[in-house]
């Protein structure tokens, strides 16, 4: 009934943890990497949430300015061990969120977007 959120230290904004998939590694293993990187909690993912490409979701990175047309894939997972806790280098905060709470987080829209299909229909992969 909760979901696992982090705090970017560069823009301050609440976001599912994910990030880049690394050579040699698969999408799942990626996420799984990254959500303990960034969160703290080791997660098994379960299946996909969805998958997002709208062309028009640019994001433009304050520190060094750089611009990339987003591609994300989106999963459901179990947490399997450890407590939230920022990794103080892309995370300021991680903590598990109650969904009644989402609405009063700085969260950027198209992660709002994510996150509310999610939860909303969590069987139904969403592709967009």
């Amino acid at each position: 009934g909760r979901v696992l959120l982090v705090r970017r230290r560069d823009s301050g904004n609440w976001e599912l943890p994910g990030g880049r998939v690394e050579l040699g590694e698969s999408a799942t293993t990626a996420a799984e990497r990254e959500v303990v990187e960034e969160s703290g909690v080791t997660i098994k993912v379960t299946r996909l949430a969805g998958i997002y490409t709208d062309p028009g979701h640019v994001m433009v990175y304050p520190s060094t300015g750089e611009a990339r047309q987003q591609f994300a894939v989106c999963f459901h997972a179990l947490p399997l061990d450890g407590q939230p806790h920022p990794d103080h280098h892309e995370t300021c905060d991680a903590a598990w969120i109650d969904p009644a709470r989402l609405d009063t987080l700085p969260i950027h829209p198209s992660m709002q977007l994510r996150i509310a299909q999610a939860l909303t229909e969590p069987h139904t992969p969403h592709i967009g």
